[in-house]
């Protein structure tokens, strides 16, 4: 069965751009969600969450998150999910989903053993 991966993240990022590319060196169908014109359901988010935790996957050295002020904002884990999907740019990128094998981030060597490469 041939594989695809689903890339969330923006162009404007360079590790977004590395992962792209990774995975179309290697012939792989990847399906980019764009986050600058299009955010990640709440349900994709929550997948992410349930496996690295929801502080995982907020970029806290952004400036969406520093223009925000959210330094020091307690919120509940599902508060944090329903801001992240307001504001994408608030998420470390790029998220990369593989059926069921996720990573958050720039994650070359869990993507080489998805592919066995």
């Amino acid at each position: 069965m041939a594989m695809e991966v689903q890339i969330f993240g923006i162009r404007k990022s360079a590790d977004t751009r590395k992962a792209l590319r990774f995975f179309a060196e290697r012939r792989i169908k990847t399906h980019f969600v764009d986050l600058d014109e299009r955010a990640a359901s709440l349900g994709e988010l929550r997948r992410f969450a349930q496996k690295f935790g929801v502080g995982a996957l907020i970029d806290t050295g952004s400036p969406a998150f520093q223009e925000l002020g959210l330094r020091h904002a307690r919120m509940s884990d599902e508060s944090w999910v329903s801001k992240l999907a307001e504001e994408p740019l608030l998420l470390r990128m790029p998220l990369v989903r593989s059926a069921n094998q996720l990573t958050i981030g720039l994650d070359e060597a869990t993507w080489r053993t998805w592919v066995g490469k």
